[in-house]
This record gives C-alpha cells, structure tokens and sequence, in this order.
C-alpha cells in the first residue's frame, strides 16, 4: 500500500469527521469553507513530490488548478439538480458533469498564469450562477458520522483504484476528485435537506480562492524552491486568502425573525 493511499485513507475520514463537527457548531457554510482548504490535496502533492520529484508534483499542481473548474461544475449541477432531484439524482448528475468536465479539460494547456486568471474569474461568476436556497433549520444531530468516515474510505479506495498508472497531469486532477463533497454534501441533503446541501456547496467555492492560489504558487515554486519551503510559502498565500475570502464574499447568516410585541 502506498504512501498516497495511506494518507487518503487516514486524512479524509478523519477531516470528514471534524469538518461535520464544525458544520453541526457553526452551520454548513462555515463547513463547505473549511472542506475547500487544501488539507487533502495539499499533503497529497506533497507524498507525490517526495515520491516522484519537486518537477512531478509541480505539473500536478497545474492539474489541480484545473480540476477546481471542474469541482465548480459538480457544484452547480449538484446545485441546480437538486431543486428538482433527491440525492441520489442529484449526485449522479453532478458527478457526470465533473467526469464530463475533467475529459474536456485534459485537452486544455494554458499557461499557468492563464489558467490561474480562469479559475478566479470562473469562481466569481459561480456565485452569480447558483440558485438561491435557505438552510434549513438545525434538527437533531443525526448519528451518522461512522458512515460519512465509512463512505469517505470506500470513496478514496474507489478513486485511488481507478486513478493507478495515471501521469502528473491526471494525478492532478484524480487529487481534486469531489471525495469530500460527495460525502459532506450528500449526507447534508439527507440529513438536513436541499437548502443545507447548497449553502455547504456556496460555502465551498468561497474556500476555493485560496485553494487556487496555494496550487498555482506550489506549481511556480516548485520549480525554484526546496519542497519543505515550496509548500510553506504556498500554504501561507492560501490561508491569508482564505482567510480575506471569508470575510469578503461569505453571506452573513440572516437573523432570526422578531416577534411583533402586543400591547397590553
């Protein structure tokens, strides 16, 4: 078994359970931004580059720029279909519309900074593009974590099983595969309905600004750095923008309603 799918199999579970954590706490925006940090595919980069080399890892950061586009289709098509769709419709069009995606997007080679611009511009105009949708009211805590970790190992186990022999520029894109959002979103819908589900997705796309400049600054410095102080730096730049992204572009959560007073 190999350090990759070591990692996935200890990490993903093990975020799944935190970040759901953080959702019951402070509401599923707050955890679709949390997911979208790069605390999956960022050790996964760093396994490959220690594996295959700093110039590996590097190409395979360009793809995982990349695949955010893809992972902003899953959320739309998640997002849209499931105004109309259960979760399991839902999901199964989504993830269409990601492999769809990510086949079309193999063809594409933009320079970095080119496609770096893409993805930002692709993530503002996200925001315009999803649906309207209202959390709907925290219920009781469902006991469903052991299968959300359960689900998450079966998920890696599947990707990774399908994703043997893949080039830099795949591994790339199969290190931003939607494992997190299957799971978080999928049991979001389930356990607290569609508008939930959709606030955890807006959430994400929010934590997606510094994703993309933590893959484009580890794809340039990689080439020029050590690895240790490529990654440092990359995660650095990430956690300021992500950080500046929240606080920008996240919705405040609407107050509670007032009763009206009756005058005696």
């Amino acid at each position: 078994m190999n350090a990759v799918l070591v990692l996935k199999l200890t990490l993903v579970p093990l975020l799944i359970y935190l970040i759901t954590l953080a959702g019951r706490r402070w509401g599923p925006q707050v955890a679709g931004w949390l997911s979208a940090f790069p605390i999956v595919a960022g050790p996964i980069l760093l396994t490959l580059s220690l594996e295959q080399g700093a110039a590996f890892a590097a190409r395979a950061a360009e793809g995982t720029l990349l695949a955010v586009l893809a992972i902003l289709v899953f959320s739309l098509a998640y997002a849209w279909a499931s105004s109309r769709c259960g979760m399991a419709g839902s999901m199964a069009l989504a993830l269409l519309a990601w492999a769809g995606s990510v086949a079309v997007l193999q063809s594409a080679h933009w320079p970095l900074g080119l496609a770096f611009v893409l993805v930002w511009c692709a993530l503002l105009l996200t925001f315009k593009l999803f649906p309207s949708a209202t959390p709907d009211a925290a219920g009781k805590p469902r006991n469903d974590l052991p299968w959300r970790m359960l689900a998450a190992a079966v998920l890696v186990l599947s990707v990774t099983a399908g994703a043997t022999h893949l080039g830099a520029r795949l591994s790339g894109f199969f290190a931003m595969f939607p494992v997190m959002s299957t799971v978080l979103v999928g049991f979001a819908h389930l356990g607290a309905g569609r508008g939930s589900a959709v606030a955890l997705l807006r959430g994400m796309v929010v934590g997606y600004f510094g994703f993309a400049v933590f893959c484009v600054t580890l794809a340039m410095q990689l080439r020029e750095e050590a690895v240790g102080s490529a990654f440092a730096l990359a995660l650095g730049c990430a956690l300021i923008v992500h950080v500046a992204a929240r606080r920008l572009l996240a919705k405040p959560a609407l107050p509670a309603p007032v009763a009206p007073q009756v005058k005696a």
